[in-house]
């Protein structure tokens, strides 16, 4: 009788829980039984790691082989248990030395002749093995992913053969340097110094990044509403380690191929189309897996033609916008995904998108706009802190206008009014809540007067006087001023364009003005 324990990892949700496969050989009829809440994809590695342990020429035991996966209670999917599962059982039957496996963590898919595939959320994996100070060891296609980290000592094999020869100490393993991360490789951020025009919508991406806020544009098409949202990313603060690396995990659990390793340290910007379902947008599925608000985390998520989403769908968005995360709940577990973007948004006036252009093109009747404007939830709505209009230009009035402000320059200004908020009370603006909002974004007896007398003449909400106090604060930051005053509040209610209109007017008669 003949027992080996080999160390692995497994997915839920960003984490990457400890496994210990089991594997324990006994006398009695040849067979093979897979304990502790396997997949089919895990059910199924037997007949893999059978197929590679007799084509890498070794021998497969004719005895019965019981391989437990423990926690028990844990839910274990995909192939990444097959290379640990295969050490388990050639260490159980004596054909390699079983103390080598110690102080290792292993990796991998095995194919049918012994090769090494890759596996999705390596670099998770890596970061907790790291923390308990061990070696991993995974396929070659991993080794670009996992060098992202610094935190762990990882080597790199490309057949099961290769690994058993450096266990029994004949060769080395190429060695994972956190250094061959290429840093410096060309940013693709999309620029500001590209729009032309738009002062008004300029500057309320500058308050938006400043503060961490959501924005919502309102315009006909072809005024640049998408131009603005995409070059939100490159006057945000430029990601930190533990930033890029938490967004980093993201796409390594979702993505089936390697591209986003070329976005390292980018924030960003996903844009669904207006038809994807809640799963898409939230993420889920019988195996959970994260959907755009994860994969837009640390970064932007610009939703177009607002209203076209179905309704359903934008009110899943509603507690991520409040709680930074999305929590997928089944049957068997509950997985968390971190989910901490700003939301920008754009929608027309009306559905032909021309209501109130001075051609009078539109033919779009009240009954029209009001239900088309309605398609978009108040609650949602609410939770948006700029609502900006952004009109349309004449072509003559575009070609001489002046260039703008490049992203650097503008970058530089959003820099300097997150460092005071950090220094200030430790988060961005936008984070602000209960007491420590109410000591930070503190007003003068007559300017608070004049807020909460424009507040119940709008109709704002708690949530929305709350939103335009920390909108002030942002506006203020921007002006280094250590104080709230009227000018800054005057600004920050002027963002607030549907709450302006109020109950005599629908959201579409922004394009009046």
């Amino acid at each position: 009788m003949s027992f080996a324990s080999v160390t692995t990892r497994a997915l839920l949700g960003v984490e990457s829980p400890e496994v210990r496969v089991e594997v324990h050989l006994s006398g009695g009829l040849p067979s093979l039984s897979l304990v502790g809440m396997p997949e089919t994809a895990v059910r199924e590695s037997k007949d893999r790691v059978r197929s590679a342990i007799l084509t890498s020429q070794f021998d497969f035991p004719a005895k019965r082989i019981t391989i437990n996966l423990a926690p028990a209670d844990l839910p274990k999917d995909g192939g990444r248990f097959d290379l640990a599962i295969a050490l388990g059982i050639l260490a159980a039957s004596g054909q390699l030395p079983a103390d080598a496996l110690q102080g290792h963590e292993w990796l991998g898919e095995l194919g049918l002749n012994g090769e090494l595939r890759p596996v999705s959320g390596a670099l998770p994996s890596a970061v907790r093995c790291g923390q308990q100070a061990r070696r991993l060891v995974l396929p070659q296609q991993n080794g670009q992913e996992v060098a992202l980290s610094d935190q762990c000592d990882v080597r790199t094999a490309t057949t099961l053969a290769e690994i058993v020869e450096y266990l029994k100490g004949n060769q080395q393993l190429a060695t994972v340097l956190p250094d061959a991360v290429d840093e410096g490789r060309e940013r693709t951020l999309a620029d500001l110094l590209d729009v032309k025009g738009q002062p008004q919508a300029r500057r309320a991406l500058e308050v938006a990044a400043a503060g961490g806020h959501n924005l919502l544009f309102i315009g006909p098409p072809g005024t640049g509403k998408t131009m603005l949202a995409s070059r939100l990313p490159g006057i945000l603060p430029p990601m930190s380690e533990a930033e890029a690396l938490e967004s980093a995990a993201v796409y390594s659990i979702a993505a089936s191929n390697s591209d986003w390793l070329q976005h390292w340290k980018q924030r960003p910007f996903r844009a669904p189309h207006h038809t994807a379902s809640g799963v898409a947008l939230v993420g889920g599925g019988s195996n959970p897996r994260p959907g755009e608000i994860s994969l837009a985390h640390g970064g932007v998520l610009f939703l177009d033609e607002l209203p076209e989403y179905s309704r359903k769908v934008l009110d899943v968005l509603r507690e991520p916008l409040e709680s930074g995360r999305i929590v997928i709940s089944r049957a068997q577990r509950s997985v968390t995904f971190p989910a901490r973007f700003q939301l920008v948004a754009a929608m027309n006036p009306c559905p032909c998108g021309y209501f109130g252009d001075p051609s009078g093109r539109c033919r779009c009747n009240e009954e029209q706009i009001r239900r088309y404007q309605g398609q978009t939830s108040g609650p949602l709505l609410d939770r948006i802190d700029l609502h900006v209009e952004v009109p349309a230009m004449p072509t003559a009035l575009l070609q001489q206008a002046p260039p703008g402000e490049s992203s650097q320059v503008v970058q530089q200004r959003v820099l300097a009014a997150r460092q005071r908020q950090l220094q200030r009370q430790g988060c961005s603006n936008n984070e602000l809540a209960g007491q420590q909002r109410d000591q930070v974004c503190a007003l003068q007896a007559d300017d608070e007067a004049w807020l909460l007398a424009a507040a119940e003449k709008l109709n704002l909400s708690a949530r929305g006087f709350h939103r335009v106090l920390k909108l002030a604060r942002t506006i203020a930051d921007l002006a280094g001023s250590e104080h709230i005053h009227k000018p800054h509040l005057l600004e920050a209610i002027g963002y607030r364009s549907l709450d302006r209109l109020g109950a005599a007017a629908t959201p579409a008669a922004a394009a009046r003005r």
